[in-house]
């Protein structure tokens, strides 16, 4: 049955009626919460019926054939959805949600109504019905649910765009039928599942067209990286479902303990969860970190296949007073560190944002960073020694010697670690000898020279410094190898 404004009228007055105020809304029975809770969404959904015909309206008004003319051309608009976003304060995509149902149902309408006619008609022509019949859209279902009120605009663009496009061999009972029991099905589910619900009927009605769609989604496949404004850089992808769920695999393997992940039973793997739950970042921010790992990991692996042959790299341009070199093992004081963070800064090429001393010193440790050392006139002076980088030879028996990341408790793998220079290779004069680098894994090498801790070796033992803001008698920290016993 077709709303009328009386239905408008009913629904309105009966949320009025829960009350006009917070504290009204508290004083209510959880009976009368849950009951009003239904009668707002009731509400609603036949005020959005009407917002999706007055859509349709402007969008009818708006068509590409009326140029200049059109209602969205005169109010200074390119499209209707632009226009409809504006006067509403949506978002982009509830307004074209808007105009989609809505055209459903005004062409679902219009079609039906050109069947009463032609069957109303004195001298009613069976061939005549039976080809207007024939083009009333396979929507109409979907459009006279959201017209009585028992669908909403939103579970309808779900049902609309899960079925998608159906194949003209699916016959025209066929998909009433499965629409008929999809729609009895909707009334109880959430959007979400809803659209599931729709994606798996169409794939039982339209099974012929699973590797069409599944080859669309293939070609569909992007990913755009590019440069903010301020320097940051911004990710933006769609994988296929194949590559895609290896994708959320990788990560959910990454940041499961801090998702409600599986209770892990072996010792060793508890031990793992617990320090990503008690990991001071953000989820967000452990998946990004992830992230640049796996690509480092996969330029030492395989450069020739993944990268072409070239290790990705960024070089760091400097200035001379960021590289005074210091006494190689010296301690600086609290001073000192102060006066160079006043100081020193460079750049990466490229990028217009300044980095800090500590980021110049972590990159210029390792992954693939190359320095390039200017005076205070501007001149190059230094564009860094040849064999600046441990060797894969080096770094291979960094990883047997220590087995990991050697901070305290961490238990990276050297694949997940990178090499760190105890002497610094610019400021310090340090040499990548076997013995004056460790491996330590990206978050850690982060925090070591962010936080200014050091790391010494005397003999083949090395120690971990602490700052002296964290412990002012700089108490040395054992770094033992992590390799597992013989």
């Amino acid at each position: 049955m077709t709303t009328t404004a009386d239905d408008l009228r009913t629904a309105t007055d009966a949320v009025a009626r829960l009350g006009s105020s917070c504290a009204d809304y508290e004083a209510l029975p959880d009976s009368e919460v849950l009951a009003g809770q239904k009668q707002i969404a009731a509400a609603r959904r036949l005020l959005d019926t009407r917002s999706a015909w007055m859509a349709a309206t402007i969008a009818r008004r708006s068509r590409p054939e009326l140029g200049h003319s059109g209602l969205a051309a005169q109010q200074g608009f390119l499209s209707p959805e632009a226009l409809i976003q504006t006067v509403t304060g949506s978002t982009k995509n509830d307004a074209f949600k808007l105009v989609a149902v809505g055209t459903m149902m005004a062409d679902a309408e219009a079609a039906e109504k050109l069947v009463e006619a032609a069957v109303d008609a004195p001298d009613s022509d069976p061939g005549l019905v039976a080809a207007f019949v024939a083009k009333v859209p396979w929507q109409a279902p979907i459009a006279h649910a959201v017209t009585d009120g028992t669908l909403s605009v939103d579970a309808a663009e779900s049902i609309r765009s899960g079925l998608g496009q159906i194949d003209a061999a699916v016959t025209a009972e066929r998909l009433g039928t499965a629409l008929d029991s999809l729609l009895v099905e909707a009334a109880s589910l959430n959007v979400d599942q809803v659209f599931k619900l729709a994606r798996r009927m169409r794939d039982q009605l339209d099974e012929a067209g699973i590797a069409a769609r599944e080859k669309q989604a293939h070609d569909d496949r992007f990913l755009r990286v590019y440069r903010l404004g301020n320097g940051n850089v911004r990710l933006h992808g769609l994988f296929a479902p194949e590559d895609g769920e290896f994708v959320l695999s990788t990560f959910d393997s990454v940041t499961s303990p801090r998702r409600g992940g599986v209770r892990f039973v072996d010792k060793d793997k508890a031990a793992w969860a617990k320090r990503v739950q008690d990991d001071p970042r953000s989820t967000e921010q452990i998946a990004a970190d992830a992230l640049v790992q796996l690509l480092k990991i996969a330029g030492e692996a395989d450069q020739g296949r993944v990268f072409g042959g070239r290790r990705p790299a960024v070089r760091v341009i400097v200035t001379e007073k960021a590289l005074k070199p210091g006494q190689p093992g010296t301690p600086e004081t609290a001073a000192a560190t102060e006066t160079r963070e006043a100081a020193a800064h460079g750049q990466i090429e490229g990028n217009p944002v300044p980095i800090s001393q500590e980021t110049i010193d972590r990159l210029l440790c390792d992954t693939g960073n190359r320095g390039i050392q200017f005076n205070e006139s501007g001149d190059i002076i230094n564009v860094g020694r040849d064999e600046r980088l441990f060797t894969e030879a080096q770094r291979a028996a960094m990883g047997v010697r220590d087995g990991g990341c050697r901070w305290v408790d961490c238990d990276r793998s050297p694949a997940w670690s990178e090499a760190h220079h105890i002497n610094e290779w610019l400021k310090d004069n340090g040499y990548t000898d076997l013995a004056d680098g460790v491996l330590l894994c990206h978050p850690h090498h982060l925090l070591l020279h962010n936080q200014h801790w050091s790391i010494i070796r005397t003999g083949n033992d090395y120690w971990l410094r602490p700052p002296v803001d964290v412990d002012p008698e700089q108490t040395l920290i054992s770094l033992p190898s992590k390799r597992a016993a013989p």
